[in-house]
């Protein structure tokens, strides 16, 4: 009776690596850090990986700061696709719609006042 080998078990290749950036700026410095990282790696991995939480201690990950992909908000455990570009965002300091009703105001009152000399 013959005996048939099972066939030899290979290595698990590494996973493929794929090119990706994170970003994130303050008024007065930007950082884009570009990097590879594995096929799979979330958001978070990435962002953590880039160094750019020891260039920036005031990012707050889980909390104040979110993040996107170029421009649209994901949650941190989204797995990148190549060619992405991880967001950082600060937190607003004003609430957009609060300071559009604020210029609207003003803008009415120099209007009134426009008209007379």
């Amino acid at each position: 009776m013959e005996r048939s080998e099972a066939p030899a078990s290979r290595p698990a290749s590494p996973p493929a690596l794929i090119p990706v950036e994170v970003a994130y700026a303050r008024p007065e410095r930007q950082l884009i850090v570009e990097l590879d990282v594995p096929e799979g790696t979330t958001v978070e991995q990435a962002v953590r990986a880039s160094g750019i939480l020891t260039e920036f201690p005031e990012i707050d990950l889980g909390g104040k700061n979110k993040v996107g992909i170029f421009g649209k908000v994901v949650p941190l455990d989204r797995a990148l696709r190549a060619r992405d570009r991880v967001e950082i965002y600060r937190p607003l300091i004003a609430d957009p719609k609060e300071i559009r009703r604020r210029r609207a105001a003003a803008g009415k009152r120099m209007k009134k006042g426009a008209g007379s000399a």
